[in-house]
């Protein structure tokens, strides 16, 4: 199996490592991923600059290919401009930092996967639920276990999935979940400082609303101790609206 692996934190973030190692035990894996840190730039393309390509090296050998761009053009490139094969599997991650609810509109790791998808790859976003001490040790391994699945299980066309893992040792995450998207917002603000030269400028922060009353969601999933695995698509179209639309008085 020919196996495709960006993510968005950048090609020397840990994640994408223990992701690299672990995926080797399911096919030949190349990494194409950014050259530095390019989290929460969702879906975006470069069309106006050069892509520019140089060779990662980690611990002395050669890991993969860093691009100056998005999640999205790192897979592009990967797929119709880097690989001599086409990839069997695209993985985009291991993110740090969960990548549920409604951050997934913004998650460069989950769009990674997402162009994966459009290009009829089957494709997963992994992220690890956390910013602080993460373990990536049991995410990269579940992606292993998902990976040969998928081998085996095709998805439907335009359907990837979204799989996100609480911050614990194996032995204590109590099991997986086939979960739905929640609906849950971030619910942000922004902190007003100023700089050493007396100007102001204002730092984005927040956290998600407290509570979810949908049992069956990732976030709640993620809080009771479980992998969350949830099968998500680009479409955005609101079919049960549009015979709805149709009545409008549009013409």
């Amino acid at each position: 199996m020919e196996i495709l692996i960006t993510n968005d934190d950048g090609i020397y973030a840990e994640g994408i490592y223990a992701l690299a190692v672990a995926l080797k035990k399911a096919g030949n894996v190349t990494v194409v991923a950014p050259d530095t840190q390019r989290s929460a730039v969702g879906h975006a393309i470069t069309i106006t600059d050069p892509l520019r390509v140089t060779e990662a090296r980690r611990n002395g050998k050669f890991f993969g290919y860093a691009a100056s761009g998005t999640p999205a053009d790192c897979v592009k490139l990967g797929i119709k401009a880097i690989m001599k094969k086409r990839p069997d599997l695209v993985v985009s991650g291991i993110n740090l930092g969960g990548n549920q609810a409604y951050n997934i509109l913004y998650s460069g790791t989950v769009s990674g996967a997402t162009e994966g998808a459009l290009l009829g790859i089957p494709s997963m976003a992994v992220s690890l639920d956390t910013f602080k001490n993460p373990d990536f040790g049991p995410s990269a391994e579940f992606a292993v276990k998902v990976a040969r699945q998928m081998a085996r299980r095709p998805l439907p066309k335009g359907t990837l999935l979204n799989v996100n893992l609480p911050n614990l040792p194996a032995k204590k995450i109590k099991g997986v979940r086939v979960t739905n998207q929640s609906r849950t917002c971030f619910n942000d603000w922004f902190e007003k400082r100023t700089d050493p030269h007396g100007n102001t400028y204002y730092w984005m922060t927040g956290d998600y609303e407290p509570k979810d009353a949908d049992k069956a969601s990732d976030l709640n999933a993620l809080r009771a101790g479980y992998v969350s695995v949830t099968p998500i698509q680009f479409d955005l179209t609101d079919y049960k609206f549009l015979s709805e639309l149709e009545g409008w008085d549009l013409h």
